[in-house]
């Protein structure tokens, strides 16, 4: 009689325990995820950090830190525009450049494309006659990590466990 009495209590116990177990996880989760927060304002924080002190150090912060191979000017220009805004083609990107430096040939953009395509930094596209250019994925991940905005690490990362499990 008093061993099935001991056996119920600790059955209850057990009970109680894991109620406790489930209340602390329900609890916890919010704070998990907001550890997650944190960590991602912190690499925001050091970014824009990072580009204070390289304005602070060059007077500004120009795609040619990405892409220090690009020597010339109006390449450097033409980096900055696709940078910017890419799928433009050799009209647009002439027109931008010539906004930026104030002038700028069509033919010598148009080679300057080519050269930077042939070098790997300019991706060219084609839709009918129509050829776009934009900058190579390598470019686009060379200027993120410039700026300390890696490019793949804005989306936040799940976590795991030690046993490789996932969190929910």
């Amino acid at each position: 009689m008093e061993s099935e009495d001991i056996r119920r209590d600790l059955r209850e116990l057990r009970e109680q325990i894991e109620s406790l177990r489930e209340a602390f996880s329900r609890v916890a989760r919010p704070y998990a995820e907001l550890i997650g927060y944190v960590e991602q304002l912190q690499g925001l924080s050091r970014g824009y950090v990072r580009i204070l002190d390289l304005v602070q150090r060059y007077g500004g912060v120009s795609p040619g830190l990405a892409v220090p191979e690009v020597k010339d000017d109006i390449s450097r220009h033409i980096v900055a525009v696709l940078l910017e805004r890419g799928d433009r083609n050799v009209s647009q990107v002439t027109d931008a450049v010539k906004e930026r430096r104030g002038t700028a040939s069509r033919r010598i953009v148009r080679r300057r494309l080519e050269e930077l395509a042939r070098q790997g930094f300019v991706l060219v596209s084609m839709e009918g006659r129509n050829r776009t250019f934009r900058v190579s994925p390598e470019v686009e991940r060379r200027w993120s990590q410039v700026l300390g905005f890696p490019k793949y690490e804005d989306t936040p990362r799940s976590r795991t466990k030690s046993d490789g499990e996932q969190d929910e």
